[in-house]
């Protein structure tokens, strides 16, 4: 919308500027842009209005708390474009808006010079563009002396030069009135830190991470493995749920309905008489050893990422201190949680419709605010489309005002429009369908739409190959070349990705005829040999040193699929937001050798206005380079040693 004027009647006109098309923009400036810190944020916009006078086009910008909008010019880029960037330098909430008016006084310079070129009467002219000079206002000292000089220099001897000088030009743009002066919508700008864009997760369930059989495994445990996971090249470290487990309806191993005496039960199932979702279960340690988690992951250059799980035991001290907070059956009974068929009997859901939704909110809050005093920047969101949009809109905003570096993952397995949904209203990341995306057709067709517009400008898939929840069918077959493609296509394809523990290791016995892990240590601890032969822990460190030091893989809008025709291959270049990095990656999607030929075609490297073109590629796990010759280059993958083929491009 363009601002409005008053006229003297006091009857709304419309603005003199049209200020359309901009860009970047989620519905109209209506949920924010995402990017980040300390890259550049590329401006464009449709700006034009009656009549043939000189425009002046303005980038505004700043962050949410900053009293003054930063200012840029904008460049006229034809057919009434114009286009301008700027460089955030602080994370949080931005709003950036265009602002134009008409330069009279430029206006009229352009005129009277076609005018004297082509031998008309100029003399009435003169006077009208040394009358605009009376009317400069707010001049800063150095333009008004300029302004002042020229004006008496004309006036002296009528002679127009001295109107015409450039100085004078530059001193009347930054002094005269701005006629028409119009003002777009602000539209509002999420800038975050790099690993919200970019980063290798590795999901733990803590209770597992021990070394005796049968024995709840402890922080010190975790710690314990912190080298190990650093040096595969993991930057976060993502824990389910660690809070006490309640006694009540305990679900015994495989999902049972009732409860071994040492079942240890579902960590979904949060609250006892331990703490609820403030407290860490005591088996684990308590709240110091957790920061000493937190302590050794940074020391290797990891963060923690917690889940956060809106869900209750029925032992929760909120269901004793809050009753009003959830929903109870005509029979005076709480009711459990189902997503029919399915039945939860061991949680319960806070009812977001009760009159005390706005304390259960707040409440809420301050459990991701409590986290965040403990060390954690990075949150999981368990299931959030059960709850209100603006419910999470609302919190994001709340923690984000106070701790901009914070990152949100929603892990929302459902219907495409939705998933979009949370992530227009704030959601940092978000899970995906790539989990069950085979095909070569299908995993370029969703490519293409996570990576057009505007789902770029507000989606950012995190690919994960596997969860507690999901083991895919086609990974339930064990065989080690479709482990590493499917990781391949993961840390290659997106520049966020995650495995769940046990991956490496090649797990994969499912329930008969189900996606699901049988024997699933979401109801049972596992001990396991983390160093079990046959493991792929070597495959997954290569990946993540590719992707270190290669900043085409650290983001995921600038791919490009090729025309690979083989239909078990899939191939594509990315390339790093600067141009400086291109890679090439050819990936089989069956188990049999296969010779390809990739077209390197019309691929360029470098900066804008330095472009060359791909002369050689080399090889980024052995070194070997390759000659481009006739576009393209042949290709052998062989899955059984490797099904990924990574080529770094040279000029």
């Amino acid at each position: 919308m363009n601002k409005r004027v008053q006229t003297g009647s006091g009857l709304a006109t419309a603005a003199a500027f049209h200020i359309e098309n901009i860009y970047p923009s989620v519905d109209g400036g209506r949920y924010p842009v995402k990017r980040i810190v300390g890259e550049a944020v590329e401006v464009w916009a449709d700006v034009f209005r009656n009549g043939h006078e000189v425009t002046v086009a303005v980038l505004l910008w700043k962050r949410d708390n900053e009293p003054e909008w930063h200012r840029q010019p904008m460049r006229h880029d034809g057919n009434d474009r114009w286009t301008a960037s700027f460089i955030p330098r602080d994370l949080g909430r931005h709003h950036y808006a265009i602002e134009a008016w008409t330069d009279e006084f430029a206006t009229w310079r352009r005129d009277f010079e076609r005018k004297r070129d082509a031998g008309l009467d100029v003399s009435l002219d003169a006077l009208e563009g040394a009358s605009l000079l009376t009317r400069a206002h707010e001049a800063k000292p150095d333009a008004a002396v300029v302004i002042i000089q020229k004006c008496e220099d004309f006036l002296q001897n009528g002679d127009p030069a001295p109107l015409l000088s450039p100085l004078l030009a530059n001193a009347m743009a930054e002094s005269q009135h701005r006629v028409g002066l119009t003002l777009s919508r602000p539209h509002p700008l999420m800038i975050d830190r790099p690993i919200a864009r970019n980063g290798a997760w590795y999901e733990m369930i803590p209770r597992s991470q021990g070394t005796i059989p049968g024995q709840h495994g402890t922080f010190s445990d975790c710690i314990a493995r912190v080298p190990e996971i650093a040096a595969l090249g993991f930057d976060v470290i993502y824990l389910t749920p660690i809070h006490p487990i309640g006694k009540a309806n305990r679900k015994g191993r495989n999902n049972a309905l009732v409860a071994a005496p040492d079942d240890p039960g579902s960590m979904y199932a949060i609250g006892s008489a331990d703490g609820g979702h403030d407290a860490v279960h005591p088996e684990l340690g308590t709240l110091e050893n957790f920061r000493g988690f937190v302590t050794a992951c940074k020391l290797h250059g990891m963060e923690v990422a917690l889940d956060f799980a809106v869900q209750c035991s029925p032992d929760h001290p909120w269901l004793r201190e809050h009753p009003e907070w959830f929903r109870k059956r005509p029979d005076g009974s709480m009711r459990f949680a189902e997503n029919p068929p399915k039945k939860y009997e061991d949680i319960v859901n806070p009812d977001f419709d009760a009159p005390s939704a706005p304390a259960l909110w707040a409440g809420l809050r301050d459990v991701i605010l409590f986290w965040v005093t403990q060390g954690v920047r990075i949150f999981r969101i368990d299931n959030p489309h059960t709850k209100p949009f603006p419910f999470w809109e609302w919190l994001i905003a709340e923690v984000q005002e106070r701790h901009p570096d914070t990152i949100f993952l929603a892990e929302a397995f459902t219907r495409p429009k939705l998933m979009k949904g949370l992530a227009k209203l704030g959601f940092t990341q978000s899970y995906t369908y790539f989990t069950w995306r085979t095909y070569k057709g299908e995993i370029e067709e969703y490519l293409r739409e996570l990576t057009d517009y505007p789902e770029r400008e507000y989606y950012r898939p995190n690919f994960f190959v596997n969860t507690p929840d999901i083991l895919p069918y086609h990974l339930q077959g064990g065989e080690p070349w479709m482990f590493k493609s499917r990781v391949a296509l993961a840390a290659t394809l997106s520049s966020t990705y995650g495995i769940y523990s046990g991956f490496e290791l090649l797990e994969h016995e499912p329930i008969p005829g189900k996606e699901e892990y049988i024997n699933s240590e979401k109801y049972e601890i596992k001990v396991r040999d983390w160093n079990k032969p046959g493991n792929i822990k070597d495959y997954i460190r290569l990946l993540n040193e590719a992707r270190r030091s290669n900043p085409a893989l650290q983001q995921t809008e600038k791919l490009r699929f090729v025309g690979i025709e083989d239909p078990n291959v899939i191939g594509f270049l990315k390339e790093s937001i600067d141009g400086s990095n291109v890679v090439a990656i050819a990936i089989a999607l069956s188990a049999d050798t296969r010779d390809v030929w990739f077209p390197i075609g019309d691929a360029e490297i470098g900066p804008p206005g330095h472009r060359q073109k791909v002369a050689a590629v080399e090889n980024i796990m052995t070194g070997e380079r390759y000659a481009i010759e006739w576009g393209g280059l042949r290709l052998q993958i062989d899955p059984a040693r490797d099904p990924a083929i990574l080529l770094r491009c040279l000029a």
